[in-house]
C-alpha cells in the first residue's frame, strides 16, 4: 500500500504527521512529526517514504475531515528555516485547446510575427518531451519566494498592497529534498494554487518576476509515488455561497507540452538549487486561468480546486495586506 502524507496539529497544538490510504482512512505516523522529518529518516535508511513512516506500527487513528473543518490541518511540507524551502516554477508547459494551437501553427506557417511566450510554447510542443536521457527543450522558469510565501489549507491568500489583481492558477507541485549527497529526491506531488497577480504580467511580459512574488497554497496532502498522466480537476470562484467562475482544468503529462522529467532536469541542473538539506517545490504550471476569460477576483472571494487523485481541495480566500511604506537607510 502507497500511502499519502498530511501534517496537522493535535486539539493541544501539537504537531503530527498523518499517513493516509486511497479511501481517505489516516493514522498517525510514530517514527516522525514532520514530512521532512520523515523524509530525512527514509534517506538515512535508502527506503521510501511509505516504507519509513511503516518501519514502526501505526499509531492512532486519525479524523482528517474533521480536522480540516477545526482547521488544525497545515500545507504539506515546510522546514524550520523558511529559507531553506525554495518556491520556483514553470511556465508555457501545457497544451491549451485544439483551436489554439492549430491557430498557432497556422500563424507560424504563415509566417507571422510570434510573440516570446508562443514561441517558447511551440518549443515545448516540439522539443518538450524527449526520449530518455536526451535533454529536451528549456522551459519559462521562474521565482516565487521561500517558505514564508506556503500557505496551508484554510488560509487566506494574501496580496500584498501595491497588487493590482490576485488571480488563481490551479496546479500541481513536485516537492523536493536535497540529499546529503546534493542529489533531488522528490518526495511527491501536491495539488496547489500558484497565484499570481496578471495584470502586472499583462502590462508588460518583462514584470512576469514581479507578478509570480506572490503566496502560493498547496492543498493537504502530499501524494507519494508516481503521478497519473491524466490528472483531471476544476477550477471554481465562490462569491459568499455563490459559484461565480468555474472551468475543468487539465494536468499530467498527457495535458503537456513538457515530460515532468524534462522540467525537473532544467530546474536542478543548476548547482545553487542542489544544496544539501534544502526543500523544493515546483510549480509545473496550468492552461486555465479564470483572468483570461476576463473575470476579476475580489477580496474575501475563495479559490476551489479539485481533482482526482487528490483526496481534498485546495480552499483559500483571498485577502490584501494593508499598506507598509519601505524607506531604504543608509548606514
Amino acid at each position: 500500500m502507497v500511502l499519502r502524507f498530511v501534517q496537522l496539529r493535535e486539539q493541544g497544538g501539537t504537531r503530527i504527521l498523518a499517513a493516509v490510504n486511497d479511501a481517505g482512512q489516516a493514522w498517525r505516523v510514530e517514527v516522525a512529526d514532520t514530512l521532512l522529518a520523515l523524509a530525512q529518516a527514509a534517506l538515512a535508511t535508502s527506503a521510501s517514504l511509505t516504507e519509513a513512516a511503516q518501519s514502526r506500527p501505526l499509531g492512532a487513528e486519525i479524523d482528517l475531515p474533521a480536522a480540516l473543518a477545526e482547521g488544525r490541518v497545515l500545507a504539506p511540507i515546510d522546514h524550520p528555516d523558511p529559507a531553506h524551502l525554495i518556491l520556483t516554477g514553470t511556465g508555457l508547459t501545457h497544451l491549451g485547446s485544439a483551436e489554439g494551437r492549430d491557430k498557432m501553427h497556422k500563424a507560424a506557417q504563415a509566417g507571422e510575427q510570434l510573440t516570446d511566450s508562443m514561441r517558447m510554447f511551440l518549443m515545448g510542443v516540439e522539443g518538450g518531451k524527449p526520449e530518455t536521457g536526451v535533454v529536451g527543450a528549456q522551459p519559462e522558469w521562474f521565482y516565487k519566494g521561500d517558505g514564508s510565501h506556503v500557505v496551508g489549507p484554510g488560509s487566506p491568500l494574501t496580496s500584498p498592497a501595491f497588487a493590482q489583481d490576485g488571480g488563481e492558477e490551479p496546479e500541481i507541485a513536485g516537492v523536493y529534498l536535497i540529499g546529503p549527497d546534493g542529489a533531488p529526491y522528490r518526495l511527491g506531488f501536491c495539488l496547489a494554487n500558484e497565484f499570481s497577480d496578471h495584470i502586472v504580467e499583462r502590462g508588460n511580459y518583462l514584470w512576469l518576476a514581479h507578478s509570480k512574488l506572490r503566496q502560493a497554497a498547496l492543498g493537504p496532502e502530499l501524494l507519494t509515488g508516481e503521478l497519473p498522466a491524466d490528472v483531471r480537476g476544476a477550477s471554481r470562484i465562490l462569491r459568499g455561497d455563490k459559484v461565480v467562475w468555474e472551468k475543468p482544468f487539465l494536468s499530467g503529462e498527457a495535458n503537456m507540452s513538457h515530460t515532468i522529467a524534462n522540467l525537473e532536469h532544467h530546474h536542478f541542473k543548476y548547482e545553487i538549487f542542489r544544496r544539501p538539506g534544502d526543500v523544493h517545490v515546483h510549480f509545473f504550471g496550468t492552461a486555465t486561468l479564470s483572468f483570461s476569460e476576463g473575470f476579476q477576483t475580489r477580496v474575501d472571494d475563495i479559490f476551489e480546486i479539485s481533482a482526482a487523485p487528490f483526496l481534498y481541495p485546495v480552499r483559500n480566500s483571498l485577502a490584501q495586506a494593508p499598506e507598509r511604506p519601505v524607506t531604504v537607510r543608509s548606514l
